[in-house]
């Protein structure tokens, strides 16, 4: 009998089962349109990010909105041209010719501000002709997309061929030149008379330098630069975000950071200062990218060999290789370049006790690193 009858529905009852379908099909629309709005914006992060991190085209020199070529320049092989500036006596007279490779947010003009504290009749006495070029995307040399840690070297061995500066060249770097010194001595070394390293760069993450001793040099850094330089080692794609976002500080060199700086590099400042600021808008004309971030990445990146690895190229005493390095060094750590001489017990270390990082800009310094150098 009861399943015969006939059930009353009431009004609320029927009301709630006609809204339940209702409210699945707004639920399931609206969480649809979530994943769409997330999904939109991951893809716009996803391309901001990639703008970010992507450096703009170099403003080449020559080219319509690039600057203007006023250098003496050479071509390469590959097409790319090298800005390059002489002083000294004129190389077919001269005795000894030095090719000098300029630091970090520098440029070819950089010699002139060393060479300016030289003992007047240094060139003419010892018959020195020196040639100081750009390197590859500062002032007027040409950018090089495939730039790698052994091409500069050649770039300098071209360079010297090109300007006919003979078999063998002296080679004099500071700073991230000094670094590009070690590229020279592992692949152009028989086109060498003798070499200078000038307080050179350090890559923490060279293989032959023990672990605890890196990381003991690399904890000395001002921590903004610990951390560009990790960017540029281990992310070198992101490199030039991080030197131009504004959340933290970017590598002290490209900020003008006075805490880098030692107390003998500040007195020497104003002097030093006094040259450069003639030729400073020139230095990254053609884009950070292509001269700071490029340097940071190669010098810090991985590299093919490492300097402790290195043999003498001057087994017969024909010629020498020496290194200079000031103890208080900032930027520099002093451990890491004791080490390394310990390593290469041909090289000739001069540690100038009190010295930072400029220790070039001082009186007689520079006229004692040539007068060594030459004397081989």
């Amino acid at each position: 009998m009861a399943a015969g009858t006939n059930r009353k529905i009431s009004a609320a009852s029927a009301r709630a089962h006609t809204r339940k379908p209702k409210q699945k099909a707004s639920s399931a629309g609206f969480s649809g349109m979530l994943k769409k709005i997330l999904l939109v914006s991951f893809i716009g992060l996803l391309a901001w990010a990639y703008q970010a991190t992507r450096p703009p085209p170099p403003k080449i020199c020559g080219s319509p909105d690039g600057p203007p070529i006023t250098a003496s320049r050479i071509e390469l092989n590959d097409g790319r041209h090298l800005a390059y500036k002489e002083y000294g006596v004129p190389k077919d007279k001269a005795k000894y010719k030095i090719i000098f490779v300029h630091g970090f947010n520098s440029c070819r003009h950089g010699v002139s501000d060393i060479t300016s504290y030289l003992y007047p009749d240094l060139f003419e006495s010892q018959g020195i002709h020196i040639v100081s070029f750009d390197r590859p995307g500062y002032g007027e040399s040409d950018p090089n997309p495939k730039q790698t840690v052994k091409s500069t070297a050649f770039d300098i061995e071209e360079l010297a061929d090109k300007l006919g500066l003979g078999s063998k060249f002296y080679l004099v770097g500071f700073s991230m030149g000094g670094q590009l010194v070690w590229t020279c001595l592992k692949y152009i070394p028989h086109r060498l008379a003798g070499a200078a390293l000038l307080a050179p760069a350090i890559n923490y993450w060279w293989s032959g330098l023990p672990s605890n001793l890196s990381k003991g040099a690399y904890d000395q850094l001002l921590p903004q630069d610990q951390w560009a330089l990790r960017v540029s080692h281990h992310m070198p794609w992101l490199t030039h975000w991080w030197n131009t976002q504004k959340l933290f500080p970017h590598f002290s060199l490209i900020d003008y950071n006075p805490a880098v700086f030692s107390n003998q590099d500040r007195e020497l400042m104003p002097r030093i200062q006094s040259i450069c600021n003639e030729y400073q808008a020139q230095v990254r004309q053609q884009g950070d990218f292509v001269s700071l971030h490029r340097d940071l990445m190669i010098g810090f990146g991985t590299w093919e060999f490492d300097p402790t690895d290195l043999e003498n190229p001057f087994l017969e005493s024909e010629g020498s290789v020496h290194l200079w390095q000031g103890d208080d060094d900032k930027l520099v750590p002093v451990k890491p370049q004791r080490y390394i001489v310990q390593k290469l017990p041909w090289i000739h270390y001069h540690e100038l006790p009190g010295a930072g990082h400029m220790f070039p800009f001082a009186d007689g310094i520079l006229d004692s690193i040539f007068k060594t150098l030459l004397a081989g």
